[in-house]
């Protein structure tokens, strides 16, 4: 559900964990918009060269390639840079917004092409009016595109490292001994997927037993998707402790550990 004061939307897992997302308004999603179009345009006037070539021989045919071409771009920067950035461009990665399923899932390659073909639908008649109307109207802030989509634009403020001390402390984590896949598992998991885990560890001790141990399941089971670490470092570990590893390597401040190859001299 939807706070209207706060302009955040409220998401409950079935196993009983909440966390918000603070939901990006119209004017920080056009100032957003203002900066990927100065983007798109300096990138069109870089590979709008073979037009200019073309229109030497024919104006006619040189206008339908720029119009194509203007097309591909302002629709591949928004596709390409939303599915590698996981629902960002340069313009939401500035501002710090990001795109997401609206209920808080992982964002899925066909909800990013949808948004954006329908970009244009939301830039009549200019300026993005139609888009702001509905932004406006909408109580989840979201543009036609995101409605077609079921996507919503958040706003990610950097999160200050959190107390791990007293669910850590200095427990052995066999995920250290693999740098690499720590590093795949910090690159590949969201903002919001670290918190889900976070709040997951800070409020164990609230939920029934039974619900705690499903929670932690499907939670492992997630992050287990994301990467795979090697047998020899999961020997042994409970859902539990697994995402605890997780979680250590998602928010504690890395430091270099060596790995199963490495020797000293």
């Amino acid at each position: 559900m939807k706070n209207q004061k706060t302009n955040t939307l409220t998401i409950k897992t079935p196993e009983g964990v909440v966390f918000s997302l603070n939901l990006a308004g119209p004017i920080t999603r056009f100032l957003a918009w203002v900066i990927d179009l100065s983007t798109i345009i300096a990138l069109f006037t870089f590979v709008n060269i073979l037009p200019k070539i073309i229109g030497i021989v024919s104006y006619d045919l040189a206008s339908a390639f720029s119009v194509m071409i203007y097309f591909i771009v302002s629709i591949g920067y928004g596709i390409t840079l939303e599915w590698y950035w996981k629902g960002q461009t340069i313009g939401k990665r500035v501002l710090q917004l990001r795109v997401m399923d609206e209920q808080g899932l992982r964002l899925q390659f066909s909800q990013i092409v949808v948004r954006n073909l329908l970009r244009f639908v939301d830039n009549l008649p200019i300026f993005y009016m139609v888009g702001g109307l509905a932004c406006l109207i909408s109580s989840r802030a979201q543009r036609l595109g995101d409605l077609a989509a079921n996507t919503i634009v958040v706003w990610t403020p950097p999160i200050s490292e959190p107390n791990l001390d007293h669910i850590l402390s200095d427990k052995y984590n066999s995920f250290h001994e693999y740098p690499h896949l720590e590093a795949r598992l910090r690159q590949r998991s969201s903002v919001q997927e670290a918190n889900v885990a976070l709040k997951a560890m800070f409020r164990r001790n609230e939920l029934d037993p039974s619900e705690r141990i499903q929670l932690f399941k499907e939670i492992a089971e997630y992050f287990r998707s994301v990467v795979k670490f090697p047998q020899g470092a999961t020997d042994g570990l409970s859902d539990e402790q697994y995402i605890r590893n997780v979680v250590d390597v998602l928010f504690r401040k890395q430091k270099k550990y060596p790995g199963p190859h490495d020797h000293q001299v």
